[in-house]
This record gives C-alpha cells, sequence and structure tokens, in this order.
C-alpha cells in the first residue's frame, strides 16, 4: 500500500472520516478522527497530538507528538454507513523532529523484532485470547451477572453467546482475519475466539483489531464485553496464551526430527530463555493487580516455571504439531497485557536463551498441581510471583526484559504500576468488611 493508492481507495469507497489509532504504555487504545478533508495530511504523518493528555508519553513542556500511519493496517470498519463511512489506519508516534518516539510501544516490538532478524529469525505468533461477556443493568452499566451458566464447548440454548461470538467472527472475517475457531469457554459466561497466526507485528496489531471488536459487538448485543482477567472469584479466570515459533531462512526453526521430542537446540534455548525471566516477564504479561488473581492453583492457570510437551499445568507446553507447526505455548499471559509490549518482551526472552545457550530443566511429566513441596524441588521447579508488586520487584532486576521495553516505557510502566499496587494496597476491600466487621 501507499499513499497515492489509500487516497484513491478513499475516495473510491467514500470514506468521511480516517481514525488514526495508537495505543499507551498501560495497552489502552487511542485515536484521532479526522474527516476527509484531512486525509492526505494524516496520510503524510502530519497530524499532531497532545503527548502529555496520554499515561507514560510526555512532560507538559514537550507535548506535540506526531503520528506515522502505517499505511498496510488501513481497514474500513464494516458496519459504517454509507453516510459516514469510517476507516481505520494504526500508526506509530514520532516526536515533532521525524525521530521514533522511545514511548511508543510498536516502536518497542519493531526494535526486538529487528533484533531478532538481525540474528536470522522472524517470530510468528498465534494468540488465545479469552474473555467474558456480561449483563447490563437497567442503566446500561456492567453488573457481575455473566450472560449464562454454560461451560466447555457446550452448545445453544446453553451457550448463550454463540450469536455474538458469530456476529463477532464474521466482522473479523470482513476485516481478513483467519478464524480456526470460536466456543464457549470453562467457566460461565466465558468465551474464546482464536485466529490464525502471524508476524510478531501483525499479530499485535490484529489483538488490538480483536479486543475493540468484540467490545462493540458486546454492546450491540446489550451485554459487556471484558477482558479483565479474573472478574469473578472462584472460576476460571481469562488467558491470553502466545504460541510462539522463529522461523529461519522459511523454515521452522523450532523443528528438528533428529533431536529429542523432535525439538531443535534453538527451540530448548528458547525455552530456557523464556523461563528464566519468567518472574520479570510476567509484570508486563500480567500487568493487572487482578492478574494474580488468576493465577492460582486449581484454574487451569500456570503458576510453575517450568515446561512439558503435553500437559497443561506448567508455564510452557509444547503442542504435539511438529513441522511447520512446531511451536511454545507460553500459558501465562492474560488479555489486560499491552499486545506489543508481551511479544517484544516474550521475544527478548528468548533471543536471550539462544544467544546465550540457556538449557532448560528437563520437560516435566505429570500434573503440577498436585506434585509435593520435594518433587518440585527434585524438577527443579520455581513459583510465579503471586503478586503485581513481587512481579515489579523482578522486572527491576532484570536488564534483558528493561531493554525490550526500552528506557522511557520502562520507567513510565515500573512508575504507573506501583502507583496502582499502593492504591489498591491501601483500599478497604468488601472481604475485610464481611470478614471482619462483626469480629473485631
Amino acid at each position: 500500500m501507499d499513499k497515492k493508492k489509500l487516497l484513491e481507495i478513499l475516495k473510491k469507497e467514500k470514506v468521511e472520516f480516517l481514525r488514526l489509532q495508537f495505543i499507551d504504555i498501560l495497552g489502552i487504545q487511542k485515536n484521532v478522527e479526522v474527516p476527509k478533508s484531512q486525509f492526505k495530511k494524516a496520510i503524510d504523518g502530519e497530524i499532531m497530538f497532545d503527548g502529555s493528555s496520554i499515561d507514560g508519553f510526555t512532560r507538559i513542556e514537550e507535548s506535540d507528538m506526531l503520528l506515522k500511519p502505517d499505511l498496510d493496517s488501513f481497514l474500513i470498519f464494516p458496519w459504517s454507513q454509507e453516510r459516514n463511512k469510517t476507516a481505520r489506519v494504526l500508526c506509530d508516534v514520532y516526536t515533532t523532529d521525524e525521530k521514533p518516539f522511545e514511548g511508543c510501544p510498536r516502536y518497542a516490538l519493531k526494535k526486538v523484532v529487528k533484533e531478532a532478524k538481525d540474528m536470522g529469525f522472524e517470530m510468528f505468533v498465534g494468540p488465545e485470547p479469552e474473555f467474558f461477556l456480561f449483563n447490563l443493568d437497567e442503566k446500561g452499566e456492567a453488573v457481575l451477572d455473566v450472560h449464562d451458566n454454560a461451560g466447555y464447548f457446550d452448545l445453544a440454548p446453553l451457550d448463550k453467546g454463540d450469536d455474538v461470538r458469530k456476529e463477532i467472527v464474521i466482522l473479523l472475517q470482513n476485516l481478513g482475519f483467519e478464524i480456526e475457531a470460536s466456543h464457549h469457554e470453562v467457566a460461565a459466561g466465558q468465551h474464546e475466539i482464536d485466529f490464525k497466526y502471524d508476524c510478531a507485528l501483525k499479530t499485535a496489531d490484529n489483538i488490538t483489531a480483536f479486543t475493540f471488536i468484540v467490545r462493540k459487538v458486546a454492546k450491540q448485543f446489550g451485554l459487556l464485553a471484558t477482558f479483565l482477567p479474573k472478574p469473578v472469584y472462584g472460576i476460571n479466570g481469562s488467558g491470553m496464551h502466545l504460541n510462539q515459533s522463529l522461523f529461519k531462512n522459511g523454515k521452522n526453526a523450532f523443528y528438528d526430527p533428529k533431536k529429542k521430542y523432535q525439538l531443535s537446540q534453538t527451540a530448548l534455548y528458547y525455552i530456557g530463555g523464556l523461563l528464566k525471566h519468567a518472574k520479570a516477564l510476567v509484570a508486563i504479561t500480567n500487568p493487572l493487580v487482578n492478574s494474580y488473581k488468576r493465577l492460582l492453583p486449581g484454574y487451569e492457570a500456570p503458576v510453575n516455571i517450568a515446561w512439558s510437551l503435553k500437559n497443561r499445568s506448567p508455564l510452557i507446553r509444547i503442542p504435539d504439531k511438529r513441522g511447520p507447526a512446531t511451536r511454545v505455548e507460553f500459558r501465562v499471559p492474560d488479555p489486560s497485557a499491552n499486545p506489543y509490549l508481551a511479544i517484544a518482551a516474550c521475544l527478548k526472552a528468548g533471543l536471550d536463551g539462544i544467544k546465550n545457550k540457556i538449557i532448560p530443566p528437563d520437560a516435566v511429566v505429570g500434573n503440577i498441581f498436585k506434585f509435593t513441596e520435594k518433587e518440585k524441588k527434585k524438577y527443579k521447579i520455581d513459583t510465579l510471583p503471586s503478586t503485581l508488586s513481587q512481579a515489579l520487584h523482578y522486572l527491576k532486576r532484570d536488564p534483558v526484559i528493561l531493554e525490550s521495553l526500552g528506557d522511557h516505557i520502562a520507567k513510565q510502566f515500573i512508575y504507573a504500576k506501583e502507583k496502582e499496587w499502593k492504591k489498591y494496597s491501601s483500599q478497604v476491600h468488601k472481604w475485610e468488611i464481611d470478614k471482619y466487621i462483626t469480629l473485631y
């Protein structure tokens, strides 16, 4: 896609508005919308915005920033009416002196992707984002009332989200997504839609589009879609497994038919890197206070730093498929993560494993959730941080993961998350009142 061609498409399709979308450090999607009179200026990357108003971007005295569109990310929203047809394009954030902004998450991922390319690798990622559907009250506000009480792979009428998911799938396909599966998940009101893997940057872009579409469709059905990891106590939370592979010279670098498990030495080193940096990684892949209420034994979410071939209790699983489909399934991330930062951090950890030839412990056989402490010690199995505060502690001490973010993002991310933890810790929660009010 070039500028001339894009302008022709905008005119031919009678597009009235163009949204210049980007994402902040905390993973919140932002946009500036311009009318057709400003299309050329927008495509030339001349649209400015106030960066000081975006969390973690710039100070008030250096606030002007530019949005440089990635023309290949252009799409027309399929629900647009003819009279106000709207398109979008994803943008990289630049400073006014035409340099990439160090605080742009998309730029952070691009830097690590280039590092992989310099080593001869291209990363591909297949995400599995889960979400909940909740009813709304008479005022249209969210309540913790799940949309149905169905379970894993249940059918309608138990699965009341069937029509919602179908509409989501149709819209995603209209936007060019290749949908692989759609189904009800384990918990009541919980759903999953899987789309085909792609290169690292494209996958992060797709995740941002996916979450936007899911929320919009749910609202059209009078529901709230949330990617909050653990919205309801006592049931499974929502994860976003990231299936990762590296390709070299057009071939899957994780596959070696002559090696044990048919996994190459590169794959083992990559696993070693993920395991080594896991305690710092989760601060990025699981960035909310709420994220750590999902990471508990008994709810299918991993808490143990280990890897296996088939069972789903460790941090990393290697699915059965080999050849071009050989991949590492990193099971800890949740869908509240900034996809650009999460993928960048995972790739950086894996590349560190390759560079430094980090050999992982032996693959674990059996359900780690049922292991005794003695058995965990035998397999050298450590445990993930149990709170956001603990995860930030490890992040601040891991130069590899900090480097994946860059100085600006690392500093602002840690500042924002420590502030978030302090606010949470100082609150008086309903559980405390219910538990103690009549006892003391």
